[in-house]
């Protein structure tokens, strides 16, 4: 079992998560986990993104859970979507203020600034994850995106990248060793893929285990991503919150 100091990215009621706020708390000090992250999506998802207007409820159920578990670090995030080919995430630059940490991911369900566009590109992601191809061209758009996101934001976790649609893993690695950025092995996801990791690995990028928790009790559950991280010959010295010895 992979035993890790914190978990950032875990969901709650607030988006489409099973469980509160409280309950994942008590579930990650029940893991004995230092930081616990509420990361639900950004607002620009049509099917689950949550309200800005609900980051006051949301601030004053931490300090309730904070209150019931003051061992516990607890912060709040936000899984933002990238969508615009001009980098810019589904937040505005000034309520990124608002939360404590940004994670960035693509996913379906965004329209961002050019709504046919993104329709295009969620049709190409769909269409490759069902038969695995994908045109270059579409593949060159999808990495820029990614790129440019990781230029103008302070993001701080890339979620599961290259799921969904295809990506140059290598140039993503390449601007993450650059800006900073962790780089996910997702649990719920299997992207960071296998090959992935490995290709991600020839560059100095930082690597994070992250649960994607939907419930309670699938915090901190990240034994899928540390098996491809060991099958892939990773050092585990580079995944940031495994527990060390």
């Amino acid at each position: 079992m992979a035993i890790i100091d914190f978990d950032l990215h875990t969901h709650t009621v607030y988006s489409h998560g099973k469980g509160t706020i409280l309950q994942n708390a008590q579930k990650a000090c029940e893991l004995g986990l230092s930081a616990i992250g509420i990361a639900d999506h950004g607002p620009g998802h049509k099917g689950f993104g949550i309200k800005l207007s609900q980051v006051p409820s949301m601030r004053s159920d931490i300090e309730e859970a904070k209150k019931a578990y003051p061992q516990l670090q607890i912060l709040l995030g936000v899984e933002a979507n990238i969508i615009n080919a001009s980098g810019k995430l589904d937040l505005q630059e000034e309520d990124c203020a608002l939360f404590d940490y940004l994670i960035a991911g693509y996913h379906y369900g965004v329209f961002g600034e050019q709504p046919l566009r993104a329709c295009l590109v969620h049709a190409g992601g769909f269409f490759y994850r069902l038969g695995g191809t994908s045109t270059k061209a579409a593949k060159v758009f999808n990495t820029e995106m990614v790129i440019k996101t990781l230029e103008r934001n302070p993001v701080k976790i890339i979620s599961h990248p290259g799921d969904k649609a295809a990506f140059d893993i290598a140039a993503i690695a390449r601007c993450c060793e650059q800006t900073g950025t962790w780089m996910e092995i997702n649990a719920h996801h299997k992207c960071l893929t296998v090959e992935g990791i490995r290709t991600a690995a020839e560059y100095g990028v930082t690597f994070v285990l992250g649960s994607d928790a939907h419930y309670p009790e699938h915090v901190a559950a990240v034994d899928a991503a540390l098996q491809r991280a060991d099958a892939a010959g990773l050092d585990r010295a580079r995944i940031i919150n495994l527990r060390r010895a």
